[in-house]
């Protein structure tokens, strides 16, 4: 993987009518991870969608290359679709490398459920599911919003290598959390630094 940078100047975010953060700045090169760390209503998961273009930054720029993949709480896979069936799709519209679903399984422990429909996993595999989209988009920046929720320890150490195997190969991670993640983040961005009221 080469060619993932993701730089942000100056961004702010507006939702609502208020203004939830502001001069947020960040510049990340291949092989560079982001923690987002703040309290709950800080504007963690704003930040990410500004970031994949979800939502529209008020101010500043972001520009970014490699593409985006991110996991938040919608899981965005069809119920009725056996697993692989499921990643498949996503990893088609990706156009993704031919064995990018079977080798995203392999790196959720979800090889054994790929012909198992996606409404019958649970909450933790669908969260490992998730994680495996993303993985399988071939995506050189990872958008991650609270990714440990729902995994156990064993579910937790996989993300830690996929982040690793990720990073290793040139791509970005920005992961957004309360909780203690096995992701090597040199970047810790406060959010709560950045409200508008603290500036």
């Amino acid at each position: 993987m080469t060619g993932a940078a993701l730089r942000l100047a100056d961004v702010a975010c507006l939702r609502g009518g208020r203004m939830l953060f502001r001069g947020v700045s960040l510049t990340l090169e291949p092989g560079g991870g982001a923690l987002l760390t703040g309290p709950n209503g800080v504007g963690k998961s704003s930040l990410l969608r500004v970031i994949g273009g979800l939502l529209p930054a008020f101010a500043g720029t972001i520009t970014l290359s490699g593409g985006v993949g991110m996991a938040d709480e919608r899981l965005a896979l069809d119920m009725d679709l056996p697993l692989g069936r499921a990643l498949d799709f996503w990893a088609k519209l990706d156009r993704a490398e031919p064995d990018a679903v079977a080798a995203a399984l392999e790196a959720m422990a979800l090889t054994r459920l790929a012909d198992v429909p996606v409404r019958m996993l649970s909450t933790g595999q669908r969260k490992r599911a998730m994680l495996a989209r993303v993985i399988a988009s071939g995506a050189g920046i990872w958008l991650l919003d609270e990714p440990g929720n729902g995994l156990d320890m064993a579910s937790l150490d996989l993300l830690g290598r996929a982040v690793a195997t990720h990073l290793a190969a040139g791509g970005i991670v920005v992961a957004a959390s309360h909780q203690p993640l096995p992701i090597d983040a040199p970047v810790t961005l406060a959010l709560a630094d950045h409200r508008a009221e603290a500036a």
